[in-house]
């Protein structure tokens, strides 16, 4: 799978009825531009309203997902989104003339199938992952549910499904967007229901679009052929019979394992509401919509709270650093013990990285403070000036014959104290271009994940006069 977002060449439309409301609807798949992600927008009311694809608009899961903003809801819109999903599909804006998505066979397969015959388009920018950090759990143990997302380079999901059934019995199935062909594997697997639920489901209204020839009906118990003649009328089909397999002989099973493999489906449709594409394994024991969105929520939750961390230069002592002490004399003219950077870990045109090791054998230890070792603030101000020296050098070709005079120092906040033993990395950023060689640059020093202080530099370049 290309790792560059992908919309749809052209718009392509699909119609039936919605599951549970029983409306015929129209929906249509619209190419979008970069970073638009997907949106529905209900063209039946005024002002078109567009709903984002997002779990925080979720509002209720009982028989499928159903997203609601400002009033406005759609219905079932699991099957739609796994197609887009499945096929690495990005940016869409998915037209609806109705309340609910057409449930069709309900797989995924015709929506799949509508994908690729309009053709997938790639665009210039890079798709947006979110990595899982670390082990994360959704559990419900009252209906002994569990959803687990673990940390990997890939996405993949593995479900377990196990409902007491004689019939149904433990059934297993995989995921993973290396190898698993979605077309062919995921996407035409139906959705499932038990028979005794279909009396309900009718008597409640709750399946008003409901066909026998778009869900998989599963046998638990001998029922009287009475009883399913009078089911087949309800639905106006034909009368059906009880296969041996204890499945009614409205359909042949795809797989031996579709009923699992379509709980994955859902779990990739529901995932597309997390908005970004995960690298993670997901592992889970008898999905459903609730939890699937409960643990995108908390997924969802876990990118907000990244996207608010300052983001933090990154420091591997298994690797050689970009200068080295001796490096960094030959660049500027200060020595110990006024040469406050021991190494530079990285730079390019417009930033720099660079560490100071603070140790007990500071001389400014010795008065600063003798019972409590502070690092002195205008110390902290001087290495990041120092790091940003070297950034600013590195635009001339003889930087030993320039200098580097600070004209102005704003902004600046201390939010930590720096004390023996820490290490400290200060990136500077050019805010502009320089320009007659002036530079304006915002510094950062951190200890850990910790930002230690902040501020805003300006530095100009003199060249060293000649005696």
């Amino acid at each position: 799978m290309t790792d560059k977002q992908i919309t749809i060449s052209n718009p392509v439309t699909l119609k039936g009825k919605g599951l549970h409301t029983g409306y015929e609807v129209s929906l249509t798949y619209n190419p979008a531009p970069i970073g638009h992600g997907i949106k529905f927008r209900r063209v039946d009311l005024a002002g078109s309203p567009i709903i984002n694809a997002d779990v925080d608009n979720v509002v209720e899961t009982s028989r499928g997902t159903t997203i609601e903003d400002k009033g406005v809801k759609i219905h079932t819109i699991e099957h739609a989104l796994a197609a887009l999903t499945g096929l690495g599909i990005d940016n869409v804006l998915i037209d609806m003339s109705g309340p609910e998505a057409p449930i069709l066979d309900g797989s995924s397969t015709l929506y799949v199938n509508a994908l690729l015959a309009t053709g997938l388009e790639e665009q210039d920018a890079e798709k947006e992952y979110y990595v899982i950090k670390e082990k994360t759990v959704y559990r419900d143990e009252k209906n002994n549910i569990e959803i687990t997302a673990y940390p990997d380079d890939h996405f993949s999901i593995n479900v377990l499904i196990d409902y007491n059934s004689k019939v149904l019995g433990h059934q297993y199935a995989s995921f993973d967007e290396r190898s698993t062909d979605f077309a062919k594997e995921i996407a035409p697997c139906r959705t499932f229901v038990f028979f005794h639920e279909l009396e309900f489901l009718l008597k409640n209204n709750l399946i008003k679009g409901g066909d026998l020839e778009n869900a998989i009906v599963i046998m638990e118990h001998e029922v009287p052929q009475t009883e399913l003649d009078r089911i087949a009328d309800l639905f106006n089909k034909p009368h059906i019979r009880v296969k041996p397999n204890g499945i009614l002989s409205n359909l042949e099973l795809h797989f031996s394992n579709e009923p699992a493999r379509h709980k994955l489906l859902d779990m990739l449709g529901d995932f597309t509401l997390i908005g970004k594409r995960i690298k993670g394994k997901i592992v889970a024991s008898r999905p459903g919509h609730y939890s699937n969105t409960q643990i995108a929520k908390i997924i969802k939750d876990q990118i907000k709270k990244d996207s608010q961390k300052i983001n933090v230069p990154q420091y591997d002592p298994n690797t050689n650093p970009l200068y080295d002490i001796n490096q960094i004399k030959k660049i500027l003219p200060h020595r110990p013990p006024f040469l406050l950077i021991d190494k530079i870990i990285s730079m390019d045109s417009t930033s720099i990285v660079g560490m100071k090791n603070v140790t007990m054998n500071e001389g400014f230890f010795v008065g600063h403070f003798p019972d409590e070792p502070v690092m002195p603030g205008v110390l902290l101000i001087e290495a990041m000036a120092q790091v940003g020296g070297i950034l600013v050098l590195n635009t001339v070709e003889d930087p030993e014959n320039y200098l580097t005079y600070f004209l102005r120092i704003d902004k600046v906040r201390f939010k930590r104290k720096v004390v023996p033993g820490d290490a400290v990395l200060f990136r500077m950023t050019l805010i502009q271009p320089i320009r007659r060689g002036i530079a304006l640059m915002w510094g950062e020093a951190f200890v850990g994940d910790t930002l230690v202080m902040e501020g805003e530099l300006m530095a100009q370049i003199s060249k060293v006069k000649e005696e």
